[in-house]
C-alpha cells in the first residue's frame, strides 16, 4: 500500500531568485512572483505551509501595462479623517513610489492572513537595477 507524502517544515528549502521587471507587463509578471512565493511551482507545495522561495525585483519602476492603465487605473488610499480620499493614477505611482506599484499587485494575490503576510515578507522590491542580496547567489527566474 502507498502512503500519502506530507510535507513538514523541516523538508523546506528556499530557494532565491532573481527577476527583471524592465519591459514586463504588471499583472502577468506579479501572478508568476505570487506563485513562486507560495511555492505552487514546486512538488512539495503545500496551500498551509510556506513552501515559497524569495523572489528579489528589479528595475520596479521599469514595467510596462497594456491599454490605458497608465492614466485610467487609479489606487486609492484614506487617511480615516472626513474627506481623506487620496487618488493617484498609475504613472504618477510609478514615478513616486515605483516599487508600490508591483507590492500592491503581488499582495492581492497572496493569502490573506498570517501565512500570506509570511509569504510576502520574502519579496524584495528594487526601483533600480542594484540590490543587496548578492550572497544569496540569486537565480534568474524564468
Amino acid at each position: 500500500m502507498e502512503k500519502t507524502y506530507v510535507t513538514k517544515a523541516a523538508d523546506i528549502k528556499h530557494d532565491w531568485y532573481v527577476v527583471d521587471a524592465e519591459g514586463q507587463t504588471l499583472g502577468r509578471l506579479a501572478a508568476r512572483i505570487a506563485a513562486v512565493l507560495r511555492g505552487k511551482h514546486k512538488p512539495l507545495f503545500t496551500p498551509a505551509l510556506d513552501t515559497g522561495d524569495f523572489v528579489v525585483v528589479v528595475n520596479a519602476g521599469k514595467i510596462t501595462v497594456t491599454g490605458r492603465k497608465m492614466e485610467q487605473k487609479i489606487y486609492y488610499r484614506h487617511s480615516n479623517y472626513p474627506g481623506g480620499l487620496k487618488r493617484i493614477t498609475l504613472r504618477d505611482q510609478l514615478h513616486k513610489h515605483p516599487t508600490r506599484v508591483l507590492e500592491t499587485a503581488v499582495r492581492g494575490m497572496l493569502p490573506r492572513g498570517r501565512l500570506g503576510r509570511a509569504m510576502f515578507k520574502k519579496l524584495k522590491i528594487y526601483a533600480t537595477p542594484d540590490h543587496p542580496h548578492a550572497a544569496q547567489q540569486p537565480k534568474p527566474l524564468v
